[in-house]
C-alpha cells in the first residue's frame, strides 16, 4: 500500500511540476544555485589554500552557517536545507517524506530518468528538490574512499563518529538541496 501511495505521489508531483508557476521554478533554482555556489566556492578556496583536512575542518565548522546565511537572504516564506540518505551531519537528515523523495530520486537515477529538479506540492508549500550528484573528484576526496587519505579519514571519524556519507562513486546521488516555498 505504501509503495502505491509513494508512486502516485511521485507521479502526481512530477506531473504537477508542469503546472508550477514559473516564479516558483525560478526561485527554487536561484536559491539552490546560490547555496551550491557559496559552499562550492568557499570549499575550493579552502582546499587550494590549506589542503583537504583543513577544508574538511572548515566545512564542518561553516557549512551549516553558510546555509543559514543564504537562507536569511531569501524572501519571507522561502527556506532551504540540504538533505541526504547517508548523513554526515545529523542536521541534514531528511524527514520521512523527504527520505521517500530521495529514495525515489535514487531509483530515477538508476533508470536514467532523474531530472534537474523535482517539485512536490504538499498543499502549503512547493518543495523544490535539486539533486546533488557526485560530479568531480573533489567531492570524492571527502565522500568517496577515505582510506586514500588517512589524515582526512581520521579527522572525519573523530568529528563525525556516526558518519554515513562515504563510499560514493562518480555519478552517485549525494542528496538534495530542498527549497520550500510557501504558497
Amino acid at each position: 500500500m505504501k509503495k502505491i501511495r509513494l508512486l502516485s505521489l511521485l507521479i502526481s508531483s512530477l506531473l504537477f511540476a508542469q503546472n508550477v508557476p514559473k516564479e516558483i521554478l525560478d526561485t527554487g533554482e536561484r536559491v539552490s544555485q546560490e547555496l551550491l555556489q557559496q559552499l562550492g566556492s568557499k570549499l575550493k578556496q579552502e582546499v587550494s589554500a590549506n589542503g583537504l583536512v583543513k577544508a574538511a575542518e572548515f566545512c564542518s565548522a561553516n557549512a551549516m552557517i553558510l546555509t543559514e546565511e543564504v537562507n536569511l537572504h531569501q524572501l519571507e516564506g522561502t527556506s532551504l536545507k540540504r538533505i541526504s540518505l547517508k548523513v554526515r551531519n545529523t542536521a541534514n537528515a531528511p524527514q520521512e517524506d523527504e527520505r521517500k523523495v530521495l529514495e525515489s530520486m535514487q531509483k530515477m537515477l538508476k533508470k536514467g530518468k532523474l531530472g534537474a529538479y523535482l517539485i512536490e506540492d504538499d498543499g502549503r508549500f512547493y518543495k523544490y528538490y535539486k539533486p546533488l550528484l557526485i560530479k568531480n573528484e573533489l567531492c570524492l576526496a571527502c565522500h568517496g574512499d577515505l582510506s586514500k587519505n588517512p589524515k582526512l579519514s581520521q579527522f572525519i571519524n573523530e568529528r563525525y563518529p556516526q558518519d554515513k556519507a562515504t563510499g560514493y562513486k562518480m555519478g552517485d546521488l549525494r542528496g538534495a538541496v530542498l527549497v520550500k516555498i510557501k504558497k
